[in-house]
């Protein structure tokens, strides 16, 4: 085996070890110094690159952290960057919470174990499709408040939350000028656009958010995302998908190129289709940043985890950020992991270059360019080859020789001869996420109900009475999802209709979001509006009757708004209501008198529960509206993670133990014709081996009976690499700041690595020659070479990982086949090892 070949499975199996508790941290020491001209950040003096990926502490458990933080270092991150959460950590006023996932000061302290950096982003308005931007909600109870401007009450209470959290980080030596991992710290958030909406009152908050935050002497430099005129003494920051291309940096040419939101995919919403972005156009994205001195990324999200309970912002899906580089279980998501891996590596190689070589720009033709860092005296030279065209290729010549440059790609020369890595061109494997039915499904798979249906509030024996329909999230203080509206009136014989084929009609309009709406206790219909238009009507045909009639409405919201100047006007719930198709013309009712009951019968009574609450289940009958279901069942057996499959479902929330797993919402499908998330991620820290609770609310109607415990796999791995791709990037090191090869050759070569514990058991295909597809759906082509799989699984099989060669001599490929590509497609199948009788 060649040394490359053991250097690749040795880096594709290497686990990251946390640092033994006794060792010192090695990255800072008290009395650090983070300082930055406009090449990098640096510490004590020193210049770096810095990589960082998001992961935000509430979105996962705290069970899950060690093992979210070691596989970013292992895809070459070497910063971590959270958010800190004003309305998970001061739910009241003056009440406070760091426990469990909100346990801030543990998931910064486990980044230290790892020997890493961090970045704090305390807001602490963060947006980050949190409920209300992450203000918490007794802000707008706060007499005279406007939220983010030149406010005294709302600059009062931020400025006591900012300081507290600052506290708490200096108590635990967290900063690096104690030792610590934090090496930035970030004062508002994207608030440019507000800027603008605020005016003068904007530009004097901004400015006094600056010198409030840098007064609280962290000792490390203050930032400013998506903010060009930030005050003097704070770096500005860009956020987006391609700051290489769309930013020209601080005007302050003192202040380094930082990128603090890199978008790995699109944050979803209910009713969105499925998006993606590809590991090309993000590698792309980075190396164009880089090439133009940008010197820090962070990929937002690295890990999106999920938006546990009510804790989503409005309309926003439990599942957040599943395309990231680790998907919402934590699992790799491949290629894109080991795109990013490698491409760090690439970068690292040139590391002296890129932060001390003098920068110059070459043009090379019509959307090509190379922008390079070269010192002349050491020999030391980094060239990206760009090629912006984005349907051709290219071949370009760059110091008298001629590179081939794929549509919207950067190709970078380690040396500026040797290309180590190209943007377009992934080496790295793949993978397929697959779900699996368990047994435990199955059994006992008997429900319990206990419904609200049977229980629909009137007039009569409602609460807080008002003229007109109260605005709901004033009523529900953002503890309940759930606002009762009621009203009755009455109708005489010559109000009803004449006609058989006339009915009247029930018109309800909201702010938002969605209702249930009941006629003398009888379902009328649902409705809801979407993200952009959160305002709708409802409109459907009732059964009424001379005498009193009484109508029902449930409102539900999904969150509060998350974005935007006024926050604290924003509004939901019920505003107007009319009967429309009378004899006597249309009713209007919406100055008729309404009741308010806020919440369901079951919250109150804690149905949600392990123990059920003070609710009396019986046996369940299926396909009923406001409705409470809940079974027991087993933890399904192994490690993979476990998901439960909600499609059968309408709407509502859903608990594990009393865990809120997140608002599920099937009945509402995409333009595509699914819903936007049926899949609904149990941690298994929320589990016990025996006697789980699964409880679900359902508005609407469905099939419990039909729900399905899964569990999640990714033990499919592939590789799709041609003899065109550059050899791998751990080809060559640096030594003495010159590139330096490491491989006896420089031909391209595939590694396949199944997850922790399993081993390849079955190649499942192989193939040298023009195959396509994608991994877990390949086909051969007409240059296929029927001995690739025999070869294949001679050098994989029973091993966790194997390196293969790409190369048309191994197989016995034709290079003058017509249409060949020269390409290697791989699909193996992990699995435990299986323990034989002696063991």
């Amino acid at each position: 085996m060649s040394l490359l070949h053991v250097r690749l499975a040795a880096a594709a199996i290497a686990v990251v070890a946390l640092v033994a508790g006794g060792d010192a941290y090695q990255l800072t020491k008290p009395g650090t110094v983070i300082s930055y001209d406009r090449r990098s950040l640096m510490v004590d003096g020193q210049r770096d690159l810095f990589f960082s990926g998001s992961i935000h502490y509430p979105r996962s458990p705290f069970h899950e952290w060690p093992d979210l933080i070691a596989r970013a270092k292992e895809g070459g991150i070497n910063v971590i960057e959270s958010y800190v959460f004003w309305n998970v950590h001061e739910p009241e006023m003056g009440v406070y919470n760091f426990e469990g996932r909100y346990d801030m000061i543990k998931f910064f302290k486990l980044i230290q174990e790892h020997e890493m950096y961090a970045m704090v982003r305390i807001g602490p308005f963060v947006q980050a499709e949190w409920n209300h931007g992450g203000l918490p909600y007794w802000l707008r109870e706060v007499p005279d408040i406007i939220f983010r401007t030149d406010n005294e009450p709302y600059k009062k209470l931020m400025q006591k939350f900012v300081t507290l959290v600052v506290n708490k980080l200096k108590d635990a030596k967290l900063f690096a000028s104690q030792g610590g991992p934090i090496i930035l710290a970030q004062i508002e958030n994207e608030y440019q656009h507000m800027e603008a909406a605020f005016k003068e009152n904007g530009t004097r908050y901004i400015e006094w958010a600056a010198k409030m935050a840098i007064s609280t002497g962290t000792g490390v430099p203050w930032i400013m995302c998506k903010q060009i005129k930030a005050p003097a003494d704070v770096i500005p920051t860009c956020n987006g998908r391609h700051c290489g291309d769309t930013w020209p940096g601080p005007v302050d040419k003192n202040k380094p190129l930082l990128w603090t939101e890199n978008w790995t995919a699109q944050y979803r919403v209910f009713g969105d289709p499925p998006s993606q972005r590809s590991a090309e156009d993000i590698a792309f994205a980075v190396a164009r940043f880089f090439s133009v001195g940008g010197s820090m990324v962070n990929y937002y999200m690295y890990h999106g985890g999920t938006n546990f309970g009510r804790t989503g912002a409005s309309f926003v899906m439990p599942r957040y950020y599943d395309e990231a580089p680790l998907d919402e279980f934590g699992m790799f998501k491949e290629p894109k992991w080991g795109h990013l891996r490698d491409l760090h590596h690439a970068l690292r190689l040139c590391k002296n270059a890129l932060l001390f070589g003098t920068p110059s720009t070459q043009p090379l033709g019509k959307l090509y360019e190379a922008r390079l860092f070269e010192i002349p005296e050491q020999k030391v030279c980094v060239a990206f080859l760009s090629n912006h065209n984005t349907k051709e290729d290219g071949t370009v010549t760059f110091r008298g020789q001629k590179y081939f440059v794929p549509r919207r790609s950067v190709s970078i020369l380690g040396d500026c001869k040797t290309v180590v890595f190209s943007t377009q061109y992934v080496n790295a494997q793949h993978n397929q996420r697959t779900f699996h039915f368990t047994d435990q499904t199955a059994q006992n798979n008997v429900w319990e109900m206990y419904t609200e249906g049977d229980k629909v509030p009137t007039y009569k024996f409602s609460t807080d009475r008002s003229e007109k329909p109260l605005e709901a999230y004033n009523m529900t203080k953002d503890k309940t999802d759930y606002l009762w509206y009621t009203t009755s009136f009455q109708l005489d014989p010559e109000d009803l209709p004449s006609r058989l084929d006339i009915k009247p009609v029930l018109e309800a309009s909201s702010h938002g979001h969605a209702m249930v709406a009941f006629v003398n206790k009888k379902l009328v219909g649902c409705g809801h509006g979407t993200k952009m238009n959160k305002a709708f009507s409802l409109e459907k045909p009732i059964e009424v009757k001379v005498g009193i009639n009484h109508i029902s409405i449930l409102s539900s919201t999904l969150g509060l708004q998350d974005s935007g100047s006024y926050l604290e006007r924003r509004q939901a719930g019920l505003h107007s209501v009319t009967i429309q198709g009378l004899n006597t013309g249309t009713l209007d009712l919406t100055s008729n008198g309404w009741g308010h009951i806020v919440g369901l019968d079951g919250e109150r009574k804690q149905a949600f529960t392990d123990k059920g609450g003070e609710v009396q289940w019986k046996p369940a009958v299926f396909d009923q509206p406001l409705t409470w279901y809940r079974r027991r069942f087993d933890m399904p057996t192994g490690e993979d993670p476990v998901v439960i499959d909600m499609n059968p479902m309408g709407k509502g929330i859903l608990f594990v133990n009393g865990e809120g797993l997140g608002r599920y919402w099937s009945s509402y499908k995409h333009a595509l014709g699914r819903p936007s998330q049926y899949l609904y991620h149990v941690p298994r820290c929320f589990l016990k081996p025996t006697g789980n609770v699964l409880t679900v609310f359902e508005e609407e109607g469905g099939r419990p009976d039909a729900i399905m415990i899964l569990t999640v796999k990714r033990d499919n791995i592939c590789s799709f690499i041609s003899e065109t791709n550059p050899g791998h990037v751990r080809s060559w090191e640096t030594k003495d700041s010159q590139l330096t090869m490491v491989a006896d050759d420089l031909k391209p070569r595939a590694v396949l690595t199944c997850p922790e514990k399993k081993l390849i058991q079955q190649v499942v295909f192989a193939s040298y020659g023009n195959p396509l597809g994608i991994c877990g759906n390949y086909t051969v082509g007409n240059c296929h070479t029927p001995k690739a799989k025999e070869i294949v699984e001679k050098a994989c099989v029973g091993k966790r990982s194997c390196v293969l060669a790409v190369s048309h001599e191994v197989y016995g490929g034709d290079l003058n086949c017509p249409g060949t590509t020269a390409t290697l497609a791989v699909q193996a199948k992990c699995s435990k090892r299986q323990r034989t009788a002696e063991q």
